[in-house]
């Protein structure tokens, strides 16, 4: 069954990092800063779903 959470997670960074492309958004920017999130977020559920 597909992972619908992680495939949230991984879709809303997919479009914060390409805004941050597009736009040529440096570090330290709220978007940069929630795709660090988000990838903490990921690396936290695939833990979870390891154990």
């Amino acid at each position: 069954m597909a992972d619908l959470y992680q495939k949230a997670l991984e879709s809303e960074r997919r479009s914060l990092w390409a805004e941050c492309r597009l736009k040529g958004l440096s570090q330290g920017t709220p978007q940069r800063l929630r795709i660090v999130e988000l990838d903490r977020m990921l690396v936290d559920h695939a833990a979870k779903k390891a154990s």
